[in-house]
């Protein structure tokens, strides 16, 4: 196993990570943005007031985007166990 091997199957495993977390780390922030505004005008200064519905956005992104993510995970794992002999040399 040569380091160039080493340095593409880490790049692939972040990306892949990324690509994975993306669509729920995005809707978190834009859920938790739009409380925090809303915080802001009327000024209720509540901590646990942005935690429910990042919650339950982040419950249901997981549901809409969970077909995705589970085939990007499994399209990974494939290519992994491919390339597992050519990996062990």
């Amino acid at each position: 196993m040569t380091p160039d091997m080493v340095i593409k199957l880490a790049e692939q495993s972040i990306f892949t990570v990324i690509l994975i977390s993306a669509p729920m780390l995005l809707i978190a922030l834009a859920v938790g943005l739009l409380v925090s505004v809303f915080q802001a005008m009327t000024q209720i200064q509540e901590q646990t007031l942005a935690f429910i519905p990042k919650i339950l956005a982040v419950f249901i992104s997981l549901v809409v985007f969970g077909p995705w993510m589970l085939t990007l995970l499994l399209d990974y794992t494939r290519d992994l166990f491919e390339q597992l002999p050519r990996i062990i040399g």
